[in-house]
């Protein structure tokens, strides 16, 4: 039965991703009570350099048990890992690099092979982590463009109705360039999936995305519903300036 979704909203970037890190740091608590592994797809772009701040930083950086922590992404592009648009790179730099996680615990999506190697082998690794499992990532994070997009699901691109594939890849004529990622299938059955979204250039596609009709090749962020799992939207309030308080 899906779970309806929650609106947080915090005045600025540095509350939300104050408000986020304890979030995740609960989720994890919590999970791990009943497991001994949690896994976490992180995100890419500058959106969440606050929060993965956050995270490596007292009193998460010593509290959360990162040696459990097993880090998936949820997209990449094509561009080596030395290219500072390279998400892995990103993630790396803010937090990976700064908590005590074990190198096995990082699953990058590989851009020293071709696209489509590297989402096939994305692939099998998924399949090979999660099997039949009721649920596949205990927490994803996400964020959401100006037009809408979240992972590499871009407006109108076939790829935002992959039914069956979990990871795949595709040439993005607008960006010039090949993006490896996770499809609507595999997020819908995590856990939990939280979005981060900020700024005023998102206002009115926040607005559209949850109060809006329903429209996934306009806005692809709407596919996003978990069958099973929760569903958070963290925003600023200059994100939600457009919706009903």
């Amino acid at each position: 039965m899906t779970k309806p979704m929650e609106l947080h909203i915090a005045k600025n970037i540095p509350d939300l991703s104050k408000d986020l890190a304890a979030h995740i740091a609960q989720f994890i608590t919590k999970v791990l009570a009943e497991q001994d592994r949690f896994t976490f797809v992180l995100s890419g772009g500058s959106t969440p350099k606050a929060l993965y701040a956050q995270l490596a930083a007292s009193p998460y950086a010593e509290s959360i048990p990162w040696e459990k922590v097993h880090f998936f992404w949820g997209d990449e592009r094509a561009v080596p890992f030395e290219d500072e648009r390279n998400n892995a790179r990103m993630c790396y730099a803010e937090l990976l690099d700064k908590v005590n996680v074990p190198a096995a615990n990082i699953h990058i999506m590989r851009t020293d092979i071709s696209p489509e190697e590297s989402a096939a082998a994305y692939e099998q690794t998924l399949r090979t982590y999660f099997g039949n499992s009721e649920f596949t990532f205990d927490y994803v994070l996400l964020g959401m463009g100006d037009d809408g997009h979240t992972l590499s699901l871009f407006p109108g691109t076939d790829v935002v109705h992959e039914q069956n594939l979990w990871a795949t890849s595709f040439f993005l004529q607008a960006q010039d360039m090949y993006r490896i990622t996770l499809t609507a299938p595999v997020v819908n059955a995590a856990r939990c999936v939280a979005f981060m979204a900020t700024g005023t250039g998102k206002a009115e596609t926040l607005l559209q995305v949850l109060k809006g009709d329903k429209n996934v090749d306009l806005y692809p962020s709407q596919i996003i519903q978990p069958k099973a799992g929760e569903l958070h939207w963290f925003v600023d309030e200059a994100a939600a300036a457009l919706l009903d308080q």
